[in-house]
């Protein structure tokens, strides 16, 4: 076929155009009813038609396209100098600022700039932009409105073989990022093939992790550094401290050595408050605390023992936990151990023994959770067996506040960094429970069911606004409280102080009315020992005499005995039978019992 004429210009551009325009309907073609039609229809009846009572649906798939994010760094450096001026240098910058100040063209654009700039600066004179109009104003009330939680986000571990989720670390920048450590703690109960592998999520993207850390055990504690966000810290299974490097890529890029390591599971690793940055220390239930530097982790820097009799024998060594490290305390940290017992240290101490300054016992079982309070470092929470207790420094002998126990066993528990008076903890039939001591103090705030399995851990954002639980089955769920749940309230730092000073002096007065009582007992109990000793040598001489006038009846009647048989031996015997009358035989018997009683005396005489 030959192309006969080719069309360059758009369709629009060439032809007739079409005008539209309103006009009244006209009716063209009219076809009348034929008679002869109607009499070829037949009538059906009866008409039976199928009804679909369901609503017609249709389904339909659509695949959103993933929105790509890239971070990019700018460098801003001075601009605007030409190629031959050396911005650096200061004589050449002077040099060519005078040239320029010499132009005929500077001093016109000055002036011109000038009259602008000056009315910009009259505007920003007579309306302050950033002023504060209700700066004087309080804090409004926010907790008109239930306490309330929902679920923003699940992260499943892409493990075929489910691992639990043993700890959660938020990313300090931002908190864009959350890592979690994947752990089976089971004893030789593993199964074959579970990976040691543990993930950095990106919140956004809940379907993949960001980056898979590789150990060469299973991490079961792990943590960002503060100050470097690309460095974190990580507690093996097998007592190893790893360290990594995400700019370095998945590997780890320090291990601790096997032979100067814990011997047990690394359950508590902390950043320590150094000017590197990279000074840390671990816990193990090997009953040892240690202190690391991460550019050279060949071994400890210092290794202190948690003997509480302070012989420092690792054998009578508290397996540890927990940490807790305050920054704005920097000479002390607090360990939870396994026994229940919560020993407060001191870093600078010379010696074992003075580096172990108190402890706090009030536990059945393990202390999963210990944290100073943000607002009042002297008050902090612990969380074991089956309830959460709050403490103060300044009573050691009890705790000042206690949740009731509960009927599953409780997990983890942390403070909320914006409210003094609230607190979260996870139990083991996956239930998270939102505290507020100043709303309620017998029961939570808020309890919400999160999972069908155990809640093993729990971390909350910086803000207070997200919190993270991760699960049983390796599940990291990521919560949004309420804005009530996350917004000070008004006077609550007050109420909160005058709650934690009045429960302390409560128990300082109960602690001083228990030790009057156990004194008043202790003397009771010397005053009866004493009464003891001296009636011992009555009760003695009473029982002596007793036994002696027993001993004494009791040969006087056997000697009786012995003479009466012999007597009846001695008796002659009839040559014939003769009837004795029953008076003579009675006289006989009269007769020596008579004999019997006039020889006793002599007997008594003998004796």
């Amino acid at each position: 076929m030959e192309i006969v004429y080719v069309y360059v210009k758009k369709r629009s551009e060439f032809g007739k155009q079409c005008n539209f325009s309103d006009r009244q309907a006209e009716l063209n073609i009219d076809i009348p009813p034929s008679p002869q039609l109607a009499e070829q229809f037949v009538e059906r009846n009866p008409v039976d038609t199928g009804i679909q009572c369901s609503t017609s649906m249709s389904e339909h798939e659509a695949n959103t396209e993933r929105f790509e994010m890239e971070t990019r760094g700018v460098n801003h450096i001075e601009g605007g100098w030409p190629k031959d001026v050396n911005p650096l240098e200061l004589e050449q910058t002077i040099r060519f600022r005078k040239k320029v100040e010499k132009d005929e063209n500077y001093i016109n654009a000055i002036t011109q700039l000038g009259s602008i700039m000056e009315h910009c600066i009259k505007q920003n004179n007579a309306i302050d932009i950033y002023q504060e109009y209700f700066d004087d104003e309080d804090a409004v009330e926010v907790m008109e409105e239930a306490p309330s939680a929902k679920t923003i986000n699940v992260f499943r571990d892409p493990q075929e073989i489910k691992r639990p989720a043993t700890h959660l670390s938020w990313h300090p920048d931002g908190n864009r990022k959350l890592a979690v450590a994947y752990a089976c703690l089971n004893f030789q109960r593993a199964p074959e093939g579970m990976s040691n592998d543990s993930y950095i999520w990106d919140l956004e993207n809940p379907n993949r992790p960001e980056i898979a850390l590789k150990p060469s055990s299973p991490l079961v504690t792990l943590e960002y550094n503060p100050k470097d966000s690309h460095v974190l810290l990580g507690g093996c299974y097998n007592g190893q401290i790893a360290c990594w490097d995400t700019r370095k890529g998945s590997l780890v890029a320090e291990l601790s050595t096997i032979e100067f390591s814990h011997r047990d599971p690394v359950y508590g690793t902390i950043w320590l408050q150094s000017k590197t940055g990279t000074e840390c220390f671990s816990a193990s239930t090997d009953g040892q605390v240690m202190w690391w530097d991460i550019r050279k982790m060949s071994e400890p820097t210092e290794v202190v023992i948690m003997d509480i009799t302070k012989k420092e024998q690792l054998e009578n060594a508290l397996g540890a936990i927990s940490l807790e490290f305050e920054p704005t305390l920097p000479t002390k940290f607090m360990v939870g151990t396994e026994q229940g017992i919560v020993i407060s240290c001191n870093r600078k101490a010379k010696t074992q023994a003075e580096k172990i300054v108190c402890t706090f016992s009030g536990h059945h079982g393990p202390i999963y959770a210990l944290q100073r309070n943000p607002f009042y470092p002297k008050n902090f929470l612990t969380v074991g067996d089956w309830t959460a207790r709050i403490w103060s420094e300044d009573s050691r002998e009890s705790s000042i506040m206690w949740t009731k126990y509960h009927m599953a066993y409780l997990t983890d528990g942390a403070w909320s960094p914006v409210r003094p008076a609230v607190f979260f903890t996870t139990k083991m039939d996956g239930t998270l429970d939102i505290w507020d001591f100043v709303f309620k103090q017998c029961d939570p705030a808020l309890s919400l069911k999160v999972c069908d399995e155990a809640l093993l851990c729990l971390r909350v954002q910086d803000n207070g606004c997200f919190i993270a639980c991760g699960s049983q089955l390796g599940t990291a769920t990521l919560l949004e409280v309420s804005q009530g749940l996350c917004t000070l309230q008004r006077n609550e730092r007050n109420m909160a102080s005058s709650i934690f000073e009045r429960e302390t002096r409560r128990e300082k007065i109960l602690e001083a009315r228990h030790r009057e009582l156990r004194l008043k007992e202790k003397g009771k109990a010397e005053g009866r020992d004493d009464d003891l000793r001296e009636e011992e040598p009555t009760l003695n001489l009473e029982e002596l005499v007793t036994k002696a006038e027993e001993e004494f009846f009791d040969i006087i009647f056997r000697e009786l005995k012995r003479r009466e048989a012999e007597a009846v031996k001695k008796k002659p015997k009839p040559e014939k039978p003769s009837l004795e009358t029953d008076e003579e035989v009675e006289g006989e018997d009269e007769g020596e019992e008579e004999r019997g009683d006039e020889e006793s005396p002599a007997l008594e005489g003998q004796t």
